[in-house]
């Protein structure tokens, strides 16, 4: 029973960053869809796996909520943060010899993506701008999510 409580909540606060983002995405000049996709780009969690920082998208959300990184030298610990364009995303000091961070940016885990800058004997990176479309390795139906967010 608790268990099932748990998943709900969980689902909840997801649902509702998920609303937060759609709602700035809608109201941003330019196709919602489009805004969507930069903006879920944009978060602290998704920089981080984007980095190659974390293997997966789960363990950059785990990293960022347990104060491993520093955004513009401060520790955050809210993974669906917003990262402006020009922002410094980085691990902190002490965390740089976790077995997971270290896996991960060794030389051949690292990605490269043209809207991000990597560092690798610093292990931080800079956010330098929203990616098009195109730039954005997994392909799926934009317009369908926004459709079916718009009812």
């Amino acid at each position: 029973m608790l268990e099932k409580q748990k998943i709900k909540y969980t689902y909840g606060v997801l649902e509702r960053q998920f609303a937060r983002v759609f709602h700035l995405a809608g109201v941003k000049e330019g196709q919602t869809g489009e805004n969507l996709i930069k903006l879920c780009e944009s978060r602290l969690d998704n920089i981080v796996y984007r980095l190659g920082i974390a293997p997966t998208r789960r363990a950059a959300r785990q990293l960022v909520t347990h104060k491993h990184i520093l955004l513009d030298g401060e520790v955050s610990n809210i993974p669906s943060i917003l990262v402006k364009p020009g922002q410094k995303v980085a691990v902190r000091e002490k965390s740089k010899a976790l077995d997971t961070i270290a896996s991960s940016t060794s030389l051949n885990a690292v990605k490269k993506h043209g809207w991000l800058e990597f560092d690798n004997a610093e292990l931080s990176g800079l956010f330098i701008n929203y990616p098009d479309i195109e730039q954005i390795p997994e392909k799926f139906n934009v317009q369908a999510v926004v459709e079916l967010y718009n009812k």
